[in-house]
């Protein structure tokens, strides 16, 4: 079941009911869960639930289950299931034959994508991206030529730098927007270029608050001229590996990767 992102009135009247009948509760977190739960005077037990002991306390929740027990599922903020190991504990409960539902509510990733002004008709959660670079631009080049809006989670404090990554592998011009405190008092939404949003936070620093970012799809562009690709890539090739060059540039230029690799390699061995 969700529980709210930031704003504690974000709970639904069915939540609320499901908590004070279910048995125990299964959370991240007891810090965070304890006070909502005290706020809405429901007393049920609170039982720790987490990426770090789950393959060890999921078969004692599966035996509770199958005495009859009910056990509410949350997540220390929204929907559970994203980004933490609940999925494992649905697909645990489906084969042991135990019933399963989901109370819908409150979810960063669709409230951030409502407010970002982005097309909303298909988009791609990814979850968060690398901390490293190098592998960001990787994990970004994977992702930049598909044809959705795209939403993900980053922390505040690699915000800049992800964005200027952003920036330099899905292009400068795409359209994008930051969310932060979605729900609460301060929520803020700036949207933007990529290329202006990782300047603003490079400037501003390190926002507070949780962030959601949204991308939007490629744009339609006008085909590539020999030109750009081999100014592309020598730029590319100059910072990155070969193969990670190419894959950059076949997003930002539009291209299929063999073309793109096989011009890599002429430019690579001086034969253009």
């Amino acid at each position: 079941m969700a529980t709210p992102i930031g704003n504690a009135a974000d709970i639904t009247l069915r939540a609320l009911a499901l908590l004070q009948r279910a048995d125990l509760v299964a959370c991240e977190d007891s810090r965070v869960t304890g006070p909502l739960l005290k706020r809405y005077g429901v007393g049920t037990p609170l039982f720790p639930y987490h990426e770090h002991n789950a393959a060890k306390v999921r078969p004692q929740l599966i035996e509770k289950l199958q005495a009859g027990a009910v056990v509410a599922l949350v997540s220390d903020a929204g929907t559970p299931l994203i980004n933490d190991p609940g999925y494992k504990l649905v697909r645990a409960c489906i084969e042991a034959g135990v019933a399963v539902t989901a109370l819908p509510g409150a979810s960063a990733v669709l409230t951030g994508l409502s407010l970002s002004g982005l097309p909303s008709d298909r988009f791609l959660y990814a979850g968060f991206p690398p901390p490293k670079s190098a592998a960001r631009r990787r994990w970004l080049a994977e992702l930049g030529g598909i044809q959705a809006t795209i939403v993900l989670l980053e922390s505040a404090q690699r915000l800049a730098d992800s964005l200027a990554d952003m920036a330099a592998v899905l292009g400068p011009a795409r359209e994008a927007a930051v969310a932060r405190e979605l729900t609460k008092k301060f929520e803020e939404v700036r949207r933007g270029s990529l290329q202006d949003l990782a300047a603003h936070y490079a400037q501003a620093g390190a926002p507070k608050g949780e962030i959601t970012l949204v991308i939007a799809p490629p744009a339609e562009q006008a085909a590539a001229t020999a030109a750009d690709l081999d100014t592309a890539l020598a730029e590319a090739m100059a910072r990155l590996p070969l193969r990670q060059a190419v894959d950059e540039v076949a997003v930002l230029l539009g291209l299929g990767r063999k073309p793109v690799y096989a011009r890599a390699l002429e430019l690579r061995d001086g034969q253009g």
